[in-house]
């Protein structure tokens, strides 16, 4: 089974471009799936319905690329993080899925931003855990406009709710994707619930759980003091020169796997990160 993480950075490309072109996010998922294509690809920073990228179910249209039937986004918060955005309420739909992307409670069909998997191994079941948010921001490292490709400019960001969405899929894995607060600390507090979770889900579901992500930890901390171990090893950011490892693809489990070569997609400021694991 091929796992795939991935950062998508609301399908941007790199250099940064006004828009983000929802062809240049197909086109660089169609690379990803070439020999062989990921049986599931989770993603992160990934946009429903937004303006800015064209009214697009993003994650629909990855799981078209890589022809995976079973797909599901959820929002983080309704709107565009860094402009006009609210926390999810009670109308709001927690997860959206291939059977009900068309939205079917109100508040459904509002454009959101969050995470999403795609897979080609039919799901038994969607979860969905709430984190929270740091209760402060701070200045982040972004990649720089037309005239600046490539050169990072820090600019102050207010910190979004995270949520983690796990799929349990029929042949007995659980894949947890997840998208981490960038304030430290806060980080490892959200980790540290979602490993709680990933045991829980084991033991309700009878299945091996992973997790995978954008962790915005480096220097392989999420495995530090614990039972968990890290299935790949490589920088993932920043895309064009990536010296940092923040993406991550996490088990309890002694199953053997392989990691894969990375793809300059030209899409994103992160790498994805891609293992194969030998299934019993």
């Amino acid at each position: 089974m091929r796992i795939t993480s991935w950062n998508i950075l609301h399908g941007m490309a790199i250099p940064p471009t006004p828009v983000a072109d929802s062809a240049a996010l197909a086109q660089a998922a169609e690379k990803i799936a070439t020999d062989p294509a990921p049986d599931l690809i989770a993603v992160q920073e990934c946009d429903y319905r937004l303006a800015r990228t064209a009214d697009v179910n993003q994650i629909s249209k990855i799981a078209q690329s890589i022809g995976a039937p079973h797909f599901a986004f959820a929002p983080c918060i309704i709107g565009t993080p860094g402009e006009k955005w609210r926390k999810l309420n009670a109308n709001d739909q927690k997860i959206i899925t291939e059977s009900d992307s068309s939205g079917t409670d109100e508040g459904a069909n509002q454009g959101g931003y969050g995470i999403g998997i795609a897979s080609k191994i039919e799901v038994a079941k969607w979860h969905r855990l709430d984190l929270g948010n740091a209760p402060i921001g701070m200045p982040l490292l972004v990649p720089g406009d037309e005239a600046n490709p490539g050169k990072l400019r820090p600019i102050y960001i207010r910190d979004e709710p995270r949520v983690a969405l796990a799929a349990t899929l029929v042949n007995g894995i659980t894949v947890i994707n997840t998208h981490l607060s960038f304030v430290p600390g806060y980080n490892l507090k959200q980790l540290r619930a979602i490993k709680g979770w990933a045991i829980e889900l084991e033991r309700e579901m009878n299945t091996t759980a992973i997790i995978v992500g954008d962790l915005n930890l480096p220097k392989n901390l999420p495995v530090v003091a614990s039972k968990w171990r890290s299935l790949a090893t490589q920088a993932t950011y920043p895309s064009w020169g990536a010296k940092i490892q923040f993406d991550y693809i996490l088990t309890r489990s002694a199953m053997e796997s392989t990691q894969l070569p990375t793809v300059a997609t030209g899409v994103s400021d992160h790498l994805p990160l891609s293992v194969d694991l030998k299934l019993k």
